[in-house]
C-alpha cells in the first residue's frame, strides 16, 4: 500500500473514532447488529453529506455523483466478479512439468513443459485455482504435490501421433504389460526351474 492510500486509510479511521465510536453509548456492549444498524445510518445521513478537503471541499455524495455518467452496470457478469478480480501469475513450466508459487510446487499439463503459462490465484486467499493459456483460456488444473513422490515419479513426454502406421518393431508398452499381468497367472511346470525376467523392468 503506498503512503498516500495508508494517509487516507488512517484519515478514515480519525474520523470513524471521532464522529460515530465517540457517540455510541459506552454502557453495555452492543450486539453487532446493532452497531452495524448504527454505522450505516451514520455514513448515509452524517459522513457522505458532509465536505471533505481532500475532495476539494466537497462531499462524498456530491463527488460520487459527479462520476455517474461513468458508471456501467455489470448486468449478467456480475455472476462473474470472483473470477473477474482472479489474479494471472506468469510462469515458466520445469522440466518435470511443474510450477512454484510462493514456496509451494503445483503439477499442470505436462505438455507445457518448457513453455510459459498463467496461474489464477484467488486475490483474497492466495489459493491457485487453475491454469491458463496467454489469451485467457483455461488449459487445466494445478495439482499440489510433495516434492519428494514428484522427484521419484517417472514421466512420458506426449508425442503427436504418426501420420503412418508402421510396422513395430519391437513390443510396446502395452505388449509389455500384457505381458507381465498375463504371466503371473500361467500354469508353471514343476520341472521348469528357468527364472522369468520382468518384461518392463528387466528384472528377474
Amino acid at each position: 500500500m503506498t503512503a498516500v492510500a495508508n494517509g487516507k486509510l488512517e484519515r478514515w479511521h480519525r474520523t470513524l473514532r471521532a464522529q460515530f465510536l465517540s457517540e455510541i453509548a459506552l454502557e453495555g456492549l452492543l450486539p453487532i447488529e446493532d452497531l452495524n444498524a448504527r454505522l450505516w445510518a451514520w455514513l448515509e445521513q452524517v459522513y457522505h453529506h458532509s465536505a471533505h478537503s481532500g475532495l476539494a471541499g466537497l462531499t462524498p455524495l456530491a463527488r460520487y455523483q459527479q462520476d455517474l455518467a461513468h458508471v456501467r452496470p455489470l448486468g449478467t457478469r456480475a455472476a462473474q466478479l470472483d473470477a473477474i478480480f482472479q489474479h494471472r501469475v506468469e510462469r515458466y513450466v520445469r522440466r518435470d512439468g511443474t510450477v512454484s508459487y510462493r514456496g509451494r510446487v503445483f503439477e499442470v499439463p505436462y505438455e507445457f513443459s518448457g513453455k510459459t503459462l498463467w496461474l489464477t490465484v484467488d486475490a483474497h486467499t492466495e489459493q491457485v485455482l487453475g491454469v491458463e493459456d496467454e489469451a485467457g483460456a483455461v488449459i487445466g488444473a494445478a495439482t499440489p504435490i510433495d516434492r519428494l513422490a514428484n522427484a521419484r515419479r517417472e514421466r512420458r513426454k506426449p508425442v503427436a501421433a504418426p501420420t503412418v502406421t508402421a510396422t513395430p518393431t519391437a513390443p510396446s508398452l502395452v505388449d509389455l504389460a500384457v505381458a507381465r499381468h498375463y504371466r503371473a497367472v500361467e500354469p508353471r511346470d514343476e520341472r521348469d526351474t528357468h527364472t522369468d525376467q520382468d518384461p518392463i523392468t528387466g528384472e528377474s
